[in-house]
This record gives structure tokens, sequence and C-alpha cells, in this order.
């Protein structure tokens, strides 16, 4: 394959070794490589965007291997695409990656994850995009998440990357010995139990901490096709999972199931 134009972000910040390791290895295969990323973290910021403020960027440079051209932002994830696709870069980029984020973006979670959100906005702006997670918060191994996230990403635009498809890509937390094969995947409806911690400040005021833990629910999954897996339920057998999607949220179910409109 010939060298790509890649530009990479996340949601971690630019100091994550997550970033580092996926810009290096696309740098490896030979690609030209510029980071776009947080200049911290802003982990389940979804794709909020920053209005009421400037966003300063700084070259980061230092950060990763020699031949990638780094950039750290104090703008959300959603901001560092813009700000990339929009002025930082000298011509579109071929492909846009996301992460390797430091813990699980599987099932509804995608609503709220700022690695996603910055591939979705390659997605809307029309590019081949793909968001990469490892699937534990303790993981800290990730070549060989970078390793296949490029390889699927280079298959895909072999393929003719379709127009709308964002592929969410998370990477069970072992080593690629142990790891079962890649499967196509459906979302998983993510639900938890006790979401908020209730604390008291020591002058007696409550606040509080989001906190939850996911239910382990391995059957739970909304659209698509039934032979396909859930994420979680992928996940939990090792196996990597590649979930298809697409930024039209668009009622798919029968009209006849919409509520009435009232009449005046």
């Amino acid at each position: 394959m010939a060298p790509l134009r890649i530009v990479i972000s996340n949601d971690d910040g630019v100091f994550a070794d997550g970033i580092r390791t996926l810009a290096a290895a696309a740098a490896a295969r030979g690609h030209h490589v510029t980071v776009v990323c947080p200049d911290q973290e802003r982990s389940a910021t979804g794709h909020g965007l920053t209005l009421q403020t400037p966003i300063r960027a700084e070259r980061a440079d230092e950060l990763f291997v020699p031949g990638v051209t780094a950039w750290a932002c104090s703008g959300t994830p959603a901001d560092c695409m813009k700000l990339a696709l929009n002025e930082l870069l000298p011509e579109p980029p071929d492909l846009v990656m996301s992460g390797i984020n430091h813990g699980p973006n599987l099932g509804t979670d995608v609503f709220c994850s700022g690695t996603v959100a910055a591939a979705m906005e390659g997605t809307l702006e029309g590019l081949p995009s793909i968001a990469v997670s490892s699937a534990c918060f303790q993981w800290r191994q990730f070549q060989a998440a970078a390793d296949l996230a490029l390889e699927v990403a280079e298959a895909s635009l072999k393929d003719q990357w379709k127009d709308n498809l964002l592929l969410n890509l998370n990477i069970p937390p072992c080593s690629k010995a142990e790891m079962g094969p890649l499967r196509w995947t459906r979302l998983s409806v993510r639900r938890y139990e006790e979401q908020f911690s209730r604390r008291e400040d020591p002058r007696g005021r409550a606040y509080y901490w989001l906190a939850g833990e996911a239910v382990q629910d391995l059957e739970s999954a909304g659209e698509g096709p039934r032979d396909w897996p859930s994420d979680v339920a992928q996940i939990h057998r090792n196996g990597p999972s590649l979930t298809p999607i697409q930024p039209d949220l668009f009622w798919r179910g029968p009209l006849k199931d919409l509520p009435s409109l009232p009449t005046p």
C-alpha cells in the first residue's frame, strides 16, 4: 500500500501511551502521521465542543517518534479533529484514527466517548475513520492493538471504505497469542449499577462522583445480524470486536410503533 496521510487523535491526552504507540506503529509502516489531540485527559466528553473560550494548539513533536507531526490542543477530542481537518492539515487526510483508548468503548457507551467522537468528526467529513480502544483500563500493552488497527484500516481502504461508515474496534486485554479471531459485532446495551457515589465535604455539603460499574450483560444488543455477537460478548471471549457505526440516528423500527401525533 502507498503511504497514507493519517491524522490521529484521542481523549486520553498527548501524554498517553496508547496514542504514542499507534502513531509510532503507523509511522513504522511508512505512513505520514499527524497527531492532533487534547493537551490533557478529556475522557467521556462525548461530542462536546468548546464555544466560550478560545482553543489553543502547540506543537508537541518531541513526545513522538521522529517524523510524526504533533499538536496538543486545549479543547475536546471533537475540537481537536475539527481543528485538524479545517486548519492544521495542509490537505485532507486519507484516514482518521482515534485512540488507542485506555479502556473500552463498547455498546451504548459510544455516545459519551471522546475517542469515538473524534473519529465521528472524520466520518461526518466523509473520511474513512476508525476508533480504537483497549478494553481494560489497567492494560498497558498497546502494540498488538496498534498493529491490528492499522491492518483493519488498510484492508478496509483497499476494499473501498463506504461513506458514513465509522469502524469501532475494541481489543481484549491479552497477548496476541491468546487473542481470538476478529469478528463483526453489534453494539451492546450498556447499563450501570450505583452510578453515583454520594459524599460530603468538610462543611457538610453533599457532592457526587460518577462511579458506576457496568453490568456484565453478554446478550443485550441492538440492531444488526442476529448471528453477530454483541461487542461485550466478543471481548469476554478474548476476541477483538469490530462494530460498524453510522451517524444517522433515525428510527429504524416500524412506523406504526411511533407515538400518535396530537391533533389540534
